[in-house]
């Protein structure tokens, strides 16, 4: 059941950027929530609203992405962690239950094992810690401009309508139409989206292998993936868990790689677990 929690929208200054953030304020015990590359905050919603009466949850738009700044950068997952223990310190929380959707995930996981002591609990879902063995290093000058998925997008779209046909026929889902939906501006020229094409193209340019960091993640983990496992591999998933001895995993019945909406009441009761366990310790 959706409760009726109140969202508040705010702005912090941190790391000389803008940090859009959507947060339900109440509550001692926190938890954070990270979206996918392309994403926003405002995917989270359904999530603030089951769990706002019982946490205070957070979602902020990352770097590069939504309402908050987009300058040119490497968009690594160590940059973007910092921005978010920035938001943390700015506003004036000590440690979080943290979760991260596909490469929020990622920034999770990197966040939890470089500040152990900021993370109570990590959800890193329908994420694999596999990669490229080491990132492609790249000066700013040598990062495209041009993002790999929407190069070919003939943007900006002339009407609301034309978004919606395009977007409905270049997306594999209902979920990931709504996805991206979430992204999208009217400006005086035509509907853009509001993620930057040189952030999206700078994140993937620097991904690489981070099975390395898993060790030095002690706190409980969640691992939710899509019954697809397109996006993590049964070998994956067993050598995270392998590096992880306090991570708890569960495979969704659904294949949509958006885990936390696919099918909600099997996610619910997955995190419901999870929390229970968490709250035990």
């Amino acid at each position: 059941m959706m409760n009726n929690v109140k969202i508040h929208r705010s702005i912090a200054r941190v790391n000389g950027i803008d940090l859009f953030y959507m947060d339900t304020q109440l509550g001692d015990n926190v938890i954070l929530c990270l979206h996918g590359r392309w994403g926003r905050a405002e995917t989270w919603v359904p999530f603030m609203q089951h769990y706002g009466d019982r946490y205070r949850v957070i979602a902020p738009d990352q770097r590069g992405h939504g309402l908050s700044s987009k300058p040119v950068s490497r968009y690594t997952a160590e940059e973007m962690a910092a921005d978010i223990i920035a938001l943390l310190d700015h506003l004036h929380i000590d440690s979080v239950l943290l979760v991260g959707h596909s490469m929020g995930g990622h920034i999770a996981g990197v966040l939890a094992a470089a500040h152990p002591a900021r993370v109570k609990a990590l959800a890193i879902l329908d994420k694999s810690a596999a990669g490229p063995q080491q990132a492609t290093e790249l000066t700013l000058e040598q990062i495209p401009t041009i993002d790999p998925l929407t190069k070919d997008w003939p943007l900006p779209f002339s009407s609301l309508q034309e978004a919606r046909d395009f977007l409905k026929a270049h997306t594999e889902s209902d979920l990931s139409y709504q996805y991206f939906l979430n992204s999208l501006v009217e400006k005086a020229d035509g509907y853009h989206m509001l993620f930057s094409a040189q952030a999206m193209a700078a994140n993937i340019a620097h991904y690489a292998d981070w099975f390395d960091r898993l060790p030095h993640i002690h706190c409980p983990v969640l691992l939710i993936r899509a019954a697809s496992r397109e996006a993590v591999t049964d070998h994956d998933l067993n050598r995270m868990q392998a590096l992880l001895p306090n991570s708890l995993a569960f495979d969704m019945s659904h294949p949509d790689h958006n885990v936390q909406h696919s099918n909600p009441e099997e996610f619910y009761g997955y995190f419901d677990q999870f929390l229970s366990r968490v709250e035990k310790r």
